[in-house]
């Protein structure tokens, strides 16, 4: 009997190397994309100072209404691509910014997000604190911005 159990564990890796290509000593796993924020397993909750940046909070609390995530993973490096992305054919407004939500700096963010014009004072206000408040967190931290 322990020489079919082992002859079936034997036969299952050799099919599981032949069939995913892998060498002995291989990890299967997908390999990693580089460029993605390691998920930390933190989740923080941001309480975000709505009397402050009322335009910025009421258009993060439609965007969320409407079915975008109330949570944010820190990805510093893909906000660049994620504001181009995001505000792709989105046209330029005098005495108006563009806000996104999720934002920029959210791996969520990019492609498909909630963009609304509001004050330039209030948007970069805001983008402004919820930097400072999250500056000593990695990359990879789960945000739950909450609204009192």
């Amino acid at each position: 009997m322990k020489k079919i159990i082992l002859a079936i564990v034997v036969f299952a890796s050799i099919f599981a190397m032949v069939y995913f290509n892998l060498e002995p000593g291989d990890d299967p796993q997908p390999p990693i994309n580089e460029n993605a924020p390691v998920v930390t397993g933190e989740v923080i909750e941001l309480i975000f100072p709505a009397d402050r940046y009322p335009e910025t909070a009421e258009h993060i609390q439609n965007a969320i209404e409407s079915g975008h995530p109330s949570t944010c993973t820190i990805d510093r490096n893909g906000a660049d691509d994620n504001r181009k992305e995001s505000l792709r054919g989105i046209d330029t407004k005098k005495g108006k910014d563009r806000d996104e939500w999720p934002m920029a700096m959210c791996a969520e963010g990019g492609e498909g997000a909630d963009i609304e014009y509001i004050s330039p004072s209030d948007n970069r206000g805001a983008g402004s604190w919820v930097g400072n408040q999250l500056e000593g967190y990695p990359d990879g931290t789960l945000v739950e911005f909450i609204f009192e």
